[in-house]
């Protein structure tokens, strides 16, 4: 039970921000709550007909979003990221698969003192929305690798929190992981036990580093480093590096290069690398 409600608590602080209102009455106070959120679409396709140079036909396409809300006090902030993206791709035949699928949610609390070093509670929720799949050379289906919300990464951490410029910050503190599962239990099984656990907990460090930069006029450089040592294995380090330069042609075109990397050792011992380039319609909503 206390599990359960340490989860419902996490989700709800995750999920308020999103429903917090501006005051619609410009005569009353400044709402202490800014809001902005950015959507983004891009399609591809290539088509080919008596080509003598040969080639496959193709069609991708990716829909993303992100947004923050922030609660500015004089003793508390309140941070919210949201991030959520998804795509797929046709090559020749081969029929649709997925290129892109993400949810990935961010709520830090601060408490100010005043100084550089701020203590802080923070709550991250990382999932996708589709099934992912593993393919054999003939691209038929060999596995089911994951499934909406299976898994889900969830962590509760707390600890102190340091800006050493307008650029860059930095948190550092002890922090509960859990990964949840349903039928993807690869990734929260004990192989050790006979039983076959569908949740994994564990305690240990973590540290997380964001930084934006702006290289040119518009063009942004967004850097995030995620670092967890649990206290058993503190050794293996499980580190997510997401990366992104983001170029504005104009007011609704942009480009964006992103570069990701995960390294989990105990779910591969291999470090994954994925790269995007996309060009594609961007709106500002709010």
């Amino acid at each position: 039970m206390k599990n359960t409600a340490l989860k419902v608590c996490t989700l709800l602080m995750l999920a308020v921000p999103l429903f917090a209102q501006a005051p619609a009455d410009t005569a009353l106070p400044k709402s202490p709550w800014s809001h902005s959120l950015m959507g983004m679409v891009s399609v591809t396709q290539v088509s080919f007909k008596d080509w003598a140079q040969g080639g496959e036909n193709a069609l991708s396409w990716t829909l993303s979003a992100e947004g923050k809300s922030e609660r500015t006090g004089e003793v508390l902030d309140w941070s919210n990221s949201y991030k959520f993206a998804f795509g797929q791709a046709r090559l020749g035949g081969l029929g649709l698969r997925k290129t892109d699928d993400k949810i990935d949610l961010e709520s830090i609390l601060t408490y100010k003192l005043g100084t550089f070093v701020n203590p802080y509670g923070a709550a991250t929720l990382k999932s996708q929305f589709a099934e992912g799949y593993k393919y054999d050379a003939q691209g038929a289906i060999t596995d089911t690798l994951s499934r909406f919300f299976d898994p889900a990464y969830l962590t509760q951490s707390v600890g102190f929190g340091y800006k050493p410029i307008k650029e860059v910050k930095t948190r550092l503190g002890a922090a509960l992981r859990e990964i949840i599962t349903s039928r993807s239990t690869r990734y929260s099984d004990d192989p050790t036990t006979s039983k076959i656990e569908k949740t994994k907990v564990e305690g240990g460090v973590e540290s997380v580093t964001d930084a934006q930069w702006g290289l040119m006029e518009d063009i942004l450089l967004t850097v995030k480093l995620e670092l967890f040592a649990p206290f058993k294995k503190f050794r293996q380090v499980v580190v997510r590096s997401d990366n992104t330069i983001a170029a504005k042609v104009n007011k609704y075109v942009s480009v964006n290069l992103n570069f990701q990397v995960i390294h989990e050792p105990l779910i591969s011992p291999r470090t994954q690398f994925k790269e995007t380039l996309a060009l594609g319609l961007s709106y500002a909503f709010f």
